[in-house]
Order: C-alpha cells, then structure tokens, then sequence
C-alpha cells in the first residue's frame, strides 16, 4: 500500500471517528434535555443529569471548546436548581463550571458576571425553598460550599479580569454569602455549630472577617456599616485598659475594614465608613473619645474610633505625618495584637506605612513592628505610650484638629 493510501486510510478512519462520536454525544445530550425537561424532580433524576452533564463538559472541554462546555454547564446547573430545587447536585456542576473557567482561561465578560449571579440567585430561592426539609448541619454545609464556589469566582475574576482582586459584583456576593453563612451558624445552638466543625471554635469570627474584608473590596461601605450596627455594642470588659479579652466584635470589625480600604488606598469609602459608625458610639467623639485616647489614667482601652479617624485624617496628609502614624500603631498596638487572626491586620497596616509614609517594610513582620516601636523613641507596646518629645496634651489638640477633616 502507497503512503498516499496509508494517510487516505487514516483520514478516513478519523472522519468515521468523529462522526460516532458526534452521534454519541448527540444522543447523551438529547437523554440529558429529556431529563432535565421533565417533572421529575428526584434526587435520581437530578443525579443522573448530573452525570450526563459532567460527561458532556468534559468532552467538550477536552476539544478546547470553551463556549459549549461553559454554556452546557450554566444551563444544566441553572435548570437543576430553578427546575427542580436540587442544590446538593447543583453544587457539583457549579464548581465544574469552574474547572472549565481556569483550564481554558475563559475571559472575564459582563455577561458572565451577570450569569454567575443568577446562578448565585438561583442557588439561594432553591436553599430558602428546600431547607425546611433538610438538617441544620446540612444547610451548613451547602452554605459552606456556596462560600468556597464564590472564592474561586473572585479567584477567577482577579485572574481574568480588569480588577486585580476580583470584580465588584463579585466581591460583593462572596462578602454577602459569608455574613449570611456567620449569621447562620450563630442562630444554632453550641452542639450543631460543634458537628458542622468542632475543630474551629473562631468560625463565626472567621465568615464575618472575610465578609467585611470582600465588602470593602467591594467598595460598600454603607452595607458593612448595617452589618455593624446589628452586632451589640463592646462590653465594660471589652473596653476595659489592659484587656486580656479581645476587643468587641463590632469594633473589631470596624478597624478591621477601615485598615482594608486604607490599605487599598481607597479613603473616600473608608472616610464614609467612619461617619456611619460614630452614630454608634454612646461617647462624643471630640470631648470624650480623644481626651481618654491619650490617657493613662481613666482605665479606658484606646478608643477604636479615634484610632480609625485620625489613622484616616493623616493618611490624607503628606509623608512628613509619618511620626503621627507611627505613634497611632504604637498606642494601639495592644488592640491591633489582639484582633482575629492579627498576622493580615498588621500586613494591612505595614502597607499603608510604605503607601503614604514610605516607610519600607522589613523582611519579617515582628520586626517591622519593633522597628516602628524604635523609631519613635523605643519604650514598651502599651495602649496610649507616648514616644520622646509628643505629650498628651500635644497628642490631643492634634488629634482633636485632624477630626475637622469631616468626620463629625
């Protein structure tokens, strides 16, 4: 046999191939449209679709075929959920949906930020529409899976899109679905909270940090002060001078934010943060807050307040402030220490010294610390320490002075 026939052969074999293969998947797809066109609504079925649906992303995955294996997964999850309410299954294609994302490099589009939120939509009216039948554990854990699914949607959004941490929109789900999922575990009593993850007794904690953190990248401000004002306000202990405790939970998660937006040099949100949350605040600002702030003596904690308006207002200045916001981490630094998970507080806030002050992070993070705590003058970390040369009452008028920015 010639070589011309040998390749003929080849070619011929391929194109028959190809053709069973096209027949192949034809059928799965018209066996999957059947499925998830009837009124079935079982788990059976829903599984099944399932499987067909998987089958048939991956094989178009595999021919790099973006827009068919994106688009067979979207409609497939979004059928499983408005159709037939089947959130667990509809899980599962989901993060498929995801795979395809990150191995074909599926651009970021408008279309598809307004895609993964119907999903997102439909897979929360599914959960509200079906929880009643399920435990409390269960609930849980498909919230959990909700939560990682958005993750990997900012992943993928930070990746590629036009915004180096992710889109808005999306920050603004994943900021949502964790306030949510930390409000759902606090509503249930200590020993369902304990099955879900007994390992982790800072959970609650955790789905709020990460929900002020998504909405400040998000740039809502207004939305993390209502989250705010539905927590109580901190307790004597709390605010006590030389607290062993960690701070209230609303104060926390205030500074928390404040240092995010700052961090990602976006003041204006963090300056309308700081309006919102003085209203809460039972102390005035200027006569009580400031005064106690450069205090040894009230027995008071350094007011969260005062600490986030005057970080602000000097932010706003030039560079030469720097010894001003060197002092502000040296008299808050007992509060910032005690912060949840204090490791991301402190690298916020070494970016905002390198940011607005240039003040060049050294190569560990306890050293950066020590060395800001050297730089004006050495002494101890205590809350309201003056370094060499500033006295209270120098500090107050100050601080008093920066307060005329436009947070009263």
């Amino acid at each position: 046999m010639s070589a011309a026939a040998a390749r003929r052969r080849k070619q011929l074999a391929k194109k028959k191939e190809a053709a069973a293969n096209s027949q192949e998947a034809d059928a799965v797809a018209r066996q999957l449209q059947e499925l998830l066109n009837s009124d079935d609504k079982s788990e059976e079925i829903a599984y099944e679709a399932l499987q067909l649906a998987q089958s048939l992303v991956r094989k178009k995955a595999g021919a790099k075929d973006a827009a068919g294996a994106t688009e067979l997964a979207y409609s497939s999850a979004l059928t499983l959920l408005e159709k037939k309410n089947r959130v667990s299954v509809a899980s599962q294609l989901l993060m498929v949906l995801l795979d395809v994302f990150t191995e074909l490099h599926v651009e970021e589009t408008d279309d598809w930020l307004t895609k993964l939120e119907v999903l997102h939509v439909a897979h929360q009216a599914a959960l509200e529409a079906t929880k009643d039948g399920m435990s409390p554990v269960e609930v849980i854990r498909l919230q959990r899976l909700q939560r990682d699914w958005l993750r990997r949607v900012v992943h993928w959004s930070s990746e590629y899109g036009t915004i180096r941490l992710g889109h808005f929109k999306v920050q603004e789900l994943l900021g949502n679905q964790s306030w949510a999922l930390a409000t759902l575990l606090q509503s249930h009593d200590d020993s369902a909270a304990a099955a879900v993850d007994d390992e982790d007794e800072d959970d609650i904690m955790d789905a709020r940090c990460d929900a002020v953190a998504h909405m400040a990248l998000a740039e809502q401000p207004e939305a993390i002060a209502k989250w705010l004002a539905t927590l109580p306000a901190p307790t004597a202990e709390e605010t006590k001078s030389g607290h062993t405790c960690p701070p209230g939970v609303r104060d926390a998660l205030f500074t928390r934010a404040i240092l995010c937006m700052a961090a990602m040099e976006n003041l204006r949100d963090a300056t309308t943060l700081a309006q919102k949350y003085i209203p809460l605040e039972s102390r005035d600002l200027k006569t009580n807050l400031i005064k106690s702030y450069v205090s040894k003596e009230d027995g008071v904690a350094p007011s969260h307040l005062v600490f986030a308006t005057s970080l602000l207002r000097v932010c706003e200045k030039d560079a030469r402030t720097g010894p001003l916001f060197s002092w502000l981490l040296r008299s808050f630094k007992k509060e910032l220490d005690k912060l949840h998970k204090p490791q991301i507080v402190h690298s916020y806030t070494t970016k905002i010294g390198k940011i607005y002050f240039n003040i060049q992070p050294p190569p560990s993070m306890m050293n950066m610390m020590e060395n800001m705590m050297n730089m004006m003058g050495g002494g101890g970390g205590g809350g309201g320490g003056m370094p060499g040369g500033i006295n209270p009452a120098m500090m107050q008028a100050a601080m008093a002075q920066m307060q005329q920015g436009g947070m009263m």
